[in-house]
């Protein structure tokens, strides 16, 4: 086909569609992609805005112009072409973008055009309003049945932590890629921490809590940037590498460091709010349309189960801690002694401190209730900059319990020695304290009343020294 002749041959489809080119280059990367025609359906519908405001197409249509003039560089889309104008594959994608409320099913035949410095193929599209899951699960039985399997894994798990890690385990085998990871991310508390990481037996260890920590959040954070709005990120080679450079050139440092050479990154999505993210790294590339589509159909289902365990760690945690204070509450208090008697919890040594904050009635008697929870908030910081290594619990209204597993007894007597003497000071939060030890892990339960009544003996005396 003679290159006047594009315009003719994309009319001629009753669909959207145009023709693209690919600059042919002789160090296999991908050249310069330019829309060389469109048709009118095609034209009208890239320029036309959505209820948003919104258009595919940023500038009117110019036949021949580089497709970035239309939109933000799109490293997907340019694999896509590549894939068929230069490579002669045909190509079907079904994706959503993140920036649009509608979906795009999409094909790429290869189409010989007489020019030998450009590669031509057909891109054809068809846009969705809703997701359309006839199309998006059409993928191989092998790829089906893999997620299937997964996803029974997930919903019949016990044990959720273990379950993920053999659940990304098998998605690393089936990526045939050197590592597989999930991130979990809370943007609004800035807080991240890695769920589970798949790697491969020959791969050196790695520190995954120190690389992962509250820090790697800023990361997490621009790859939001870096996808662009789009679901999916590939790095195959050099060139991507550079872009991702130019990108995001914090993360790529990591990349580096880590010896990351290819990578599919995804984001977990869960009620259009991210809950993380799943990414592989160092696998053939050869085969990264298919892992993209089995992360694409897997992710749906690990969102789901990540958004439902933070729920569950959430509610855990708020049914575990005392919310005025930051110290656990009763409840996590009782739930742990009956630990200490199942036997689920091994000790050799168990120590037991109960702390009765003096003043707390007159305190919110005279100066109201405010005032009275600054003084238990600042009653719990002391308790958890003195005993830091130790459990401490909110168990009645002024009242805290200390209980330290295998800390030695001389270390814990000096530390109540110095609070004692603090709260004999005039001004400063006032404990009345119990302290119990016992050298040979005998019951916890017998350790805190022995504690309570120590303490309420020292109370007494509290008193008497108070009215004398």
């Amino acid at each position: 086909m003679k290159k006047e002749e594009l315009q003719k041959f994309v009319e001629s489809f009753p669909t959207m569609t145009s023709i693209l080119s690919v600059e042919k280059r002789t160090d296999g990367s991908i050249g310069t992609i330019r829309i060389e025609a469109g048709n009118q359906i095609y034209i009208k519908s890239m320029e036309k805005k959505d209820e948003d405001g919104n258009s595919v197409f940023t500038q009117t249509f110019v036949p021949g112009s580089n497709y970035e003039r239309y939109m933000e560089k799109e490293l997907n889309f340019e694999k896509f072409v590549y894939q068929s104008a230069i490579l002669h594959k045909p190509v079907h994608a079904y994706i959503r973008p993140e920036r649009f409320n509608f979906c795009i099913n999409q094909f790429l035949m290869p189409v010989d055009v007489e020019d030998d410095e450009k590669g031509y193929c057909v891109f054809t599209l068809e846009i969705q309003p809703e997701e359309d899951l006839d199309t998006s699960t059409r993928l191989s039985s092998e790829i089906s049945q893999n997620v299937l399997k997964a996803c029974i894994k997930l919903r019949g798990s016990k044990d959720f932590r273990k379950t993920m890690d053999e659940v990304i385990e098998d998605v690393r085998k089936i990526c045939d890629a050197k590592s597989c990871s999930v991130l979990q991310t809370d943007f609004k508390e800035r807080t991240c921490s890695i769920l589970t990481c798949a790697r491969r037996q020959d791969m050196p260890p790695l520190d995954l809590d120190r690389v992962f920590n509250n820090e790697y959040i800023y990361i997490a954070e621009s790859w939001i940037e870096t996808l662009k709005g789009s679901n999916c990120l590939i790095i195959q080679n050099e060139a991507d590498m550079e872009i991702i450079r130019q990108r995001n050139p914090n993360w790529h440092k990591t990349m580096m460091s880590a010896g990351v050479e290819s990578l599919v990154l995804l984001p977990l999505m869960h009620n259009n709010e991210f809950v993380g993210f799943i990414w592989v790294t160092n696998f053939d590339t050869s085969k990264v349309l298919r892992i993209k589509e089995t992360l694409e159909l897997v992710t749906f289902f690990i969102a789901s189960e990540v958004a439902s365990y933070k729920l569950v760690q959430r509610l855990r945690f708020l049914s575990n801690e005392d919310l005025l204070t930051g110290v656990n509450n009763r409840n996590a208090m009782n739930n742990r002694v009956l630990q200490f008697v199942s036997g689920e919890v091994h000790y050799r040594t168990v120590s037991v401190i109960f702390a009765d904050l003096n003043g707390l009635k007159p305190i919110n008697d005279n100066e109201g209730h405010n005032a009275g929870d600054a003084l238990l908030k600042s009653a719990a910081e002391i308790l958890k900059q003195t005993f830091s290594d130790c459990e401490i619990y909110r168990a009645g209204g002024d009242e805290f319990v200390v209980v330290a597993i295998d800390v030695p007894k001389e270390s814990l007597e000096a530390r109540v020695e110095t609070l004692r003497k603090k709260s004999k000071v005039k001004g400063n939060v006032s404990f009345a304290i119990g302290f119990y030890h016992d050298e040979n892990g005998g019951d916890v339960r017998k350790a805190m009343r022995e504690a309570d009544a120590l303490m309420y003996e020292d109370k007494k005396e509290n008193y008497a020294h108070s009215r004398g």
